[in-house]
């Protein structure tokens, strides 16, 4: 491969195509970086996490030339800091903010400018840890940068051997980091991140080499490697990965730093004084974003269940099918976890104030607020970037992916999900499925998904158990009032008034086409569980056996009442799930009081 002429000043445009060359051999590389991540959780998520960051600068540079290196650097940067995932990825943003802050006036860079950038950006990446480690992407940051300034003092004038140097150390580090840390030493492994910009500055190098630049419409081709996630699964002290972006004027970084210190671990607080980044693992996600919100507007909000995530990048080897579901799926906790039913939280809205589905807010916080009679509430689709992410993190772990959604019927999450998978590059491959169905309904069709993955059944296999199951899964919502439902728009005014003048309650169904509809009415009464438990059991057809779950909005008793009606009437025919809280799906238009029952008739 022949070498190019090199200018001795990088002006903007070249070095867009260094960055480009650089991401796209990173990207490439996702799955590698994730099967060796096991600091400092092994959950297997470090290279999606620093893709999805650096897809953020690549979609920055396709927006424009721009040839003032300064300026190119500063955007880079700004857009880094916007996409940040995870604990390496908001590293390598406030990285690229440092070396933008020292150079972001050059309209051209020489050796020794560029140098004196990257050590100034291997400093704010360490002032941006709470507690910095050695032997992970940081040791690598210093030795790059370090070996780039001792070349340029020497009076180099070449890029190319300026980069070819400071490579050579940044590689040396990283093999140094296989014995630094004890969870390093004990996986065999380099750390993840650290490899992460190694891959980054190898692309740059070559590019520097060649002059050869992926084209922006070429597939990439992504490099996977067979075998299992390195490290082990282990009890977590902090179980979510908690990540938003803070935009104010003159945000005080050390006073929230010392605000967020003491919350959990892994803290990261990347930015300026008009825009931060916070990365924390914890316990409560929502305390972390109430305090953010003191010190400006936050968006951006993420909560990762990192002890699920362990779970699905370390699952047994006979299971090759992945399973994700929206937060608007209902299921008990327990055969989330037993299945490795990964969820994507959808966005719940009171007036100002946002939180996570289920993370951010349990269902027994969502019906009070619901109850206290403020804001209706608004629900919004996850971003496209979390199902991304999800099928990025997934399809590296499993030879393929399948994501059970909420009725296309009723909500645009299911079509916000087939987009995001057409941008998803993985080795695995990706399918969509809509369930025609909602809350329990919903994951008891993700539930035979899941039973089919967990026997080691193909994609097709357990595609074709959920298909099978979607005309074999209805769900009912039996309401105390139709007051939340013409709030939400739901239900027209006049509705209520006829229903409350002829005493009538109606039943909300999913229908086999998926609309959310009337399905049925109760006549009005002090106490319409026992009208419902026999609304149900007219629905259980003789001689079937059905899976039956039941949830409730704030209402445990007559979940349980419910419970035994139709355990006593129905007994040898059923196989009842736990009874669960409901989530916002049908739980924002039924209001508390609101009973939900899935059946699922079985082969």
């Amino acid at each position: 491969m022949s070498r190019v002429a090199v200018p001795e000043e990088l002006d903007g445009t070249r070095l867009a195509l260094a960055l480009r060359a650089g991401i796209h051999r990173l990207l490439s590389r996702e799955e590698v970086i994730n099967k060796i991540n096991v600091f400092p959780v092994p959950d297997g998520d470090t290279g999606t996490n620093l893709a999805l960051t650096l897809q953020a600068v690549l979609n920055a540079l396709r927006s424009g030339n721009e040839p003032h290196a300064g300026r190119l650097l500063v955007k880079a940067a700004d857009a880094a800091l916007d996409g940040a995932r995870g604990n390496s990825g908001t590293i390598l943003a406030q990285f690229l903010l440092g070396v933008g802050d020292r150079l972001g006036h050059l309209a051209g860079f020489d050796p020794r400018s560029l140098a004196a950038g990257l050590v100034d950006g291997a400093h704010y990446a360490r002032e941006a840890m709470n507690e910095p480690r050695e032997g992970t992407i940081l040791s690598v940051l210093s030795a790059f940068a370090e070996e780039a300034a001792r070349v340029a003092d020497r009076g180099e004038q070449d890029f190319r051997s300026l980069f070819s140097a400071a490579l050579v150390s940044a590689r040396e580090s990283l093999e140094a980091t296989r014995g630094q840390l004890e969870v390093l030493r004990k996986a065999g492994v380099v750390d993840a991140g650290a490899l992460g910009f190694v891959e980054l500055v190898t692309g740059m190098s070559e590019y520097l080499e060649t002059g050869e630049v992926p084209a922006d419409d070429v597939a990439l081709k992504v490099v996977h490697e067979e075998g299992s996630t390195a490290g082990e699964e282990s009890d977590l002290q902090h179980r979510y990965c908690t990540e938003c972006l803070v935009q104010g004027e003159g945000i005080d970084r050390r006073r929230l730093r010392e605000r967020l210190g003491g919350m959990g671990s892994s803290l990261v607080i990347a930015g300026s004084a008009r825009k931060v980044r916070i990365h924390i693992h914890v316990n409560e996600p929502t305390e972390v974003f109430a305090i953010a919100a003191d010190f400006g507007e936050v968006t951006g909000r993420k909560a990762d269940d990192m002890q699920r995530q362990q779970g699905i990048a370390h699952h047994l080897r006979d299971r090759r099918v992945g399973i994700v579901v929206d937060s608007a799926a209902d299921l008990p906790e327990a055969l989330l976890e037993h299945h490795d039913i990964f969820m994507v939280p959808v966005r719940v809205h009171f007036g100002e104030q946002s939180y996570l589905d289920k993370v951010g807010l349990t269902p027994e916080e969502f019906f009070g607020k619901l109850a206290s009679g403020g804001a209706h509430p608004k629900t919004s689709l996850p971003p496209p970037g979390d199902f991304r992410r999800a099928f990025e993190f997934l399809g590296s772990h499993y030879e393929a992916v399948l994501y059970v959604g909420l009725t296309s019927r009723a909500s645009g999450t299911f079509n916000a999900a087939e987009a995001a998978a057409r941008r998803t590059n993985t080795h695995g491959t990706l399918r969509c499925l809509d369930s025609r169905n909602a809350s329990l309904g919903q994951g008891l069709i993700a539930l035979a998904a899941a039973q089919a993955a967990e026997a080691g059944g193909s994609l097709e296999q357990v595609s074709a158990a959920a298909e099978s199951a979607v005309p074999r899964t209805r769900t009912f919502a039996c309401v105390q009032t139709l007051d939340y439902a013409i709030r939400g728009g739901r239900v027209p005014a006049w509705a209520g008034r006829v229903a409350n003048l002829f005493k009538l309650m109606p039943i909300i169904a999913t229908r086999p086409d998926g609309r959310v509809s009337l399905g049925g009415v109760l006549f009005h009464s002090r106490d319409l569980t026992p009208r419902f438990a026999r609304f149900i059991g007219r629905r259980l057809r003789g001689g079937a056996r059905w899976r039956l779950a039941i949830g409730h909005a704030n209402a445990p008793d007559a979940a349980d009442r419910l419970r035994g009606m139709l355990e006593r009437a129905h007994s040898a025919r059923l196989e009842l799930l736990e009874i669960i809280p409901i989530g916002t799906a049908l739980g924002v238009h039924g209001g508390p009081g609101c009973l939900v029952v899935s059946m699922q008739e079985l082969t």
